[in-house]
């Protein structure tokens, strides 16, 4: 089974909207034997706290459910844990790669969006200080990067 991990700053809009996604998609195509997911943030600020609101109304119009609370990102479990940990922008790329100096586990990070054929963006927007439009286009991204998830996780 391959694990995944969503990662962007505090864990309450992007990587919980990549986890739903990709969740529902594991459930729909019957998956759950070869894919399994989480998320996390690299800060420590929502530790604990639901999705933010926005995320979760926006997520539920198209089906997806949000289930977890925030967690930060550890380096000590994290890297050995999860075979895939995708960052959903520059920023947060870098300070997950600066937890791994020694680059051990460098095949492993990337940006989510290298995942996606439908749409050119190499990051996925912080909607959280942005209005519905963005929190739209944060799902239009997930959905269409964790379709190239699933088709990583059926040819590994």
């Amino acid at each position: 089974m391959k694990r995944v991990l969503f990662v962007c700053l505090g864990n309450i809009c992007r990587s919980p909207t990549g986890e739903a996604v990709l969740n529902k998609m594991i459930q729909d195509h019957r998956l759950d034997h070869l894919l399994s997911c989480e998320s996390a943030g690299t800060a420590g600020y929502h530790i604990g706290e639901e999705p933010d609101s926005r995320t979760q109304a926006h997520g539920r119009k198209r089906g997806y459910e949000f289930e977890t609370l925030a967690q930060q990102f550890n380096p000590r479990k994290d890297f050995e844990r999860f075979d895939l940990i995708l960052c959903l922008d520059q920023s947060n790329f870098q300070n997950v790669k600066k937890l791994d100096p020694e680059n051990k586990y460098a095949e492993k990070v990337k940006l989510l969006m290298e995942f996606a054929t439908q749409h050119p963006a190499r990051e996925v927007p912080d909607p959280y200080y942005s209005g519905a439009d963005v929190f739209e286009r944060v799902l239009d991204y997930c959905e269409d990067a964790c379709n190239g998830i699933l088709a990583w996780a059926k040819k590994s």
